[in-house]
Parts: structure tokens; sequence; C-alpha cells
């Protein structure tokens, strides 16, 4: 994945667990697309979710996650201590690598017009995205909440959304989305319920007040914690390290005999930020995130390609049902797709002609979207067929083995089917470029070739293996006649 960002939507549901699954499985849903972590909070009644891949399919993702929240989240009904103007509140796009804060404002204007036309959800853009000075911070877009919003559209026409009709939705609101850098959400709780203190706090501290660069603060009262809390953005944890705030929330709070109760991080934080801590209580000197263990060897592991394949291949070799066959051969047709995304980039960065660099970028574009999905697969194989060797464990008295069996090797076929799918589609892409190419760029797409060729072959030859298990199912051999289809073009010159 040579294209990285991460999105961190926030939701107004902190209660509700199964729509917040039903939210993070929306998610997971998207081939290529990692969800990274999920948080909710009762007293501020919001989740967030972190979830990281291609721009296009973490657009993807976010959109499908947005259409569960118009489903399952109504605004009308909502009572939480968080500011909010919508269901879905926030998408922020933050690019983590080989992808500009400018290309990430692309893929949120395509996404702000696409839940604004099919979700009928007003959106407006925030941070780099904005189209406003007076729209660019969350805060003033948010101000007096969803109500005071409704008034501003309705009366303002500097306020009409950036994508949809000037007046929310009925139940979902408003949608804020945008670009920004990476940001630390971090609370300090206070060992009192006094909400008139932790919000003069707030003021204190935040930049807009003239308080601490960088940090952005409300008072919030946690009722379910009989205590309150000073919630922050720090939007530039260089600038405001975490022990900064830290210290002038606890320093601002003993001025009025209170004592700071614990504190936390809403989300992930960059590794940089927690060497920063460590430094600072520590005294360290010349201390740096490098120094860490972890991020040394994922450094190491990321940058040597040989040792980054050794976890795949020490994974395949452990004596374990899976990964086996199936993530083998989606691994093989997301390296053939690789060669090819890595050829189209080169013939178009020296191509002339518009037409061919229109399709140079369409091939492309369907080579990693194609790399991405059998990527994604490798995993998805090897959780199907876990989940059958799950169900054959099952007790032979239990009612319902037999059809706990028959769901998963269900699965257990519709995943390499698709491995099929995907890399004999990849294939005739890889052909079509091979003309354009040089001798040796030829070469690595005929690499490819092969490739593609071998893994759709073991991944057919797996789903006839699982469909041996399944009985009276009358799309089987619809099914499997649909593969000598695959098999003829597998075998075409």
């Amino acid at each position: 994945m040579d294209r990285i960002v991460e999105c961190v939507p926030n939701f107004s549901e902190g209660r509700n667990m199964e729509t917040v699954e039903a939210l993070a499985a929306a998610v997971r849903s998207v081939p290529g697309v990692v969800l990274l972590d999920k948080q909710s909070d009762e007293d501020h009644h919001r989740s967030v979710l972190t979830f990281v891949g291609a721009p296009e399919s973490v657009a993807e993702a976010a959109f499908l996650a947005a259409h569960v929240a118009l489903q399952r989240i109504d605004m009308t009904l909502h009572h939480g201590e968080h500011p909010r103007v919508g269901a879905t509140d926030v998408i922020p796009f933050v690019p983590i690598a080989g992808i500009t804060l400018d290309e990430c404002v692309k893929v949120v204007r395509n996404l702000g017009r696409r839940i604004a036309d099919e979700l009928r959800v007003p959106v407006f853009l925030y941070e780099q995205a904005a189209t406003a000075p007076f729209r660019t911070h969350i805060e003033d877009i948010r101000r007096e909440g969803l109500d005071g919003l409704a008034e501003r559209m309705r009366t303002d026409p500097q306020w009409a959304p950036d994508f949809g009709d000037a007046k929310p939705h009925r139940t979902a609101g408003a949608t804020i989305v945008g670009a920004r850098r990476p940001l630390i959400a971090y609370n300090v709780n206070l060992a009192t319920e006094n909400l008139d203190l932790a919000r003069a706090i707030a003021r204190k501290v935040r930049a807009s007040n003239g308080g601490l660069p960088s940090v952005k603060a409300v008072g919030i009262a946690l009722k379910s914690r009989n205590m309150v809390q000073v919630s922050m953005n720090l939007t530039n944890y260089k600038e405001t390290p975490l022990q900064k705030a830290f210290e002038a929330v606890k320093s601002e709070a003993a001025t009025h005999q209170v004592s700071v109760h614990s504190s936390e991080i809403v989300g992930l934080i960059p590794e940089e930020a927690v060497a920063q801590v460590v430094g600072h209580h520590l005294h360290l000197e010349n201390f740096h995130s490098d120094q860490v263990l972890e991020a040394r060897m994922a450094k190491a592991l990321t940058t040597d390609v040989s040792a980054a394949v050794g976890v795949f291949l020490e994974a395949v070799s452990a004596a374990t049902p899976a990964p086996a066959g199936g993530s083998v051969a989606a691994m093989a047709g997301a390296a053939a797709m690789s060669l090819g995304v890595m050829v189209a980039g080169i013939l178009y960065e020296k191509e002339k002609a518009p037409e061919k660099i229109k399709d140079l970028t369409a091939k492309r574009s369907r080579l990693i979207q194609l790399r991405d999905s059998l990527q994604a697969a490798i995993h998805e194989d090897a959780e199907a067929y876990g989940a059958v060797m799950k169900a054959l464990q099952r007790p032979q008295i239990d009612p319902d083995r037999e059809a706990a069996i028959q769901d998963t090797l269900r699965l257990a076929i519709a995943v390499p089917l698709a491995i099929v799918d995907w890399t004999v589609e990849g294939m005739e892409i890889l052909r079509e470029i091979v003309p354009m190419a040089t001798v040796h760029m030829a070469a690595d797409l005929r690499v490819g070739v092969l490739l593609s060729q071998a893994a759709g072959t073991a991944a057919i030859s797996t789903v006839k293996t699982n469909a041996e298990g399944v009985k009276n199912d009358a799309r089987l051999h619809s099914l499997l006649n649909s593969l000598m289809s695959f098999e003829e073009r597998l075998q075409k010159k």
C-alpha cells in the first residue's frame, strides 16, 4: 500500500454497543481497510473509530459507516456532554504516507458530496478542506450545537453547507468532513463535580483565550463518574506536548484546592508524543522515539523487504491450519498486482499522449484496488478457514454443528472465489500493459502474469476442495461451472 490515510470519525452514540459494533462492521467490510481502534464514552455519548488504508478505500468505509449512523442514530433523541451537530458528527482524514494534505482534501470533497447526494445529509468542510475562513475550525461550525447551526443555515447565506440542502437532516443532523494533521484527543479528569471550575480551566488553557498554543479545550461533566473533565484537542503536540497540557490543568485546579483524578487519551497517539512524555519526566538527554525497541523493529520490518515478507512466511510455516493455501494464493496475486502498479506508474510519468495517460491512470487505479483487496484476502481466507475448523470442533451432539459447518464452508468458498476473480482480472490488465512497456518492464509484467496464473489456479483448487464438504446447496453446480470460465481465461496465452 503506497498511499495511506488515517480516518477518525466521531459518531453521536456511546451507549448502544450494538450500534457501535454495526459502525465498526461497516468499516471492516471494506477490503484493504484496517480498523485500529474503537472507543466509546457513555457521558460524552460518543464513539470514535480509527482506521487506515488507501484513500479511496478509507473513503468508502467512512461512507458506509455514515450510512449505518443515518439508519441507527436519531439526533432528536440524543443527549450527551460532547458538542456535536450530527449522527456522524465529524470525519477527519489525516495523511500518513505517500499522500499530501492537499491530496486528502480532494478525497474529502468527493466523500462530502457523496454523503450529501446519497444520504441527504448536509456537509460542511473544515480545516484544510474549508471553503471559508470562518468555517475552518470545527468549534465555529458546532457553535450553539445543532440548533444553532440550523438557525444559521436558515437565516445566513454564508452558512449554506458545502454540499446538500440548507437545512439539517431530520434525524441525522449535519456532518463535518475535513483533512487535518494528526492531533491528540486528551482529557484530564478532576476530583470534583464542579462543572463551572472545569469550564473556567478550559477557558484558561485553550489557545483562543491566550492559553496554550495549539490547544482546544472544553469543560464537561462526567455524571456517571461523579466528576468533571477538561477535554482537550492538542492540534500540534510539538508546540504543546501532553505533559505541558497536563501540568497546566493540574496547576489551575490546585489553585482551587482540587486534585487531578486521572487523565485519558481518546483514540491513538503518535509514538513521538509518548517519547516526549518519557523524556521529560525522566530528564533524558537526546531521547527520541527511534530508541523505542518496538519502533526500531517496526521501522526495520517496513524498510527491509525480506524481513517484512519473513513475518508472513513464518506464519504460514507454523504448525497451524491457517494461514495456508488460500492466503498464499492471495499473497501471490497481490504481488502480481504490485508489479503492474509499479510499471504503470513509471510509464505514466513518461507518457505525453493524453489518451494513453488516461488509460494508464485507469489501469493503475484498478490494479491498486485489486492489490489492496488481495492483501486483505490474506487475512480473510485465514479467518474463514479458522471458522471452519472451529465449527468442526463443536461436539457431535450439538444440534447446530452441521449448520455451522455448512455456513463456514460457504464463506471458505466465497473468499478464494473472490481471489480467483481478482487475480484473473488483474492478469488480463497486466497483459494489456505489456505492449506499452520496455523490454525489462515487460519482463516484470510477465512475472506478474505468471504469478496471477499460479494464484488463480491455486485459489480454484481451494474452492473445489472446500466445495466438496458443502451439502444440499442448489447454487453449487452453477458455482463450479463458473470456475470453467476462469480456468479458460487463466490458460489463455
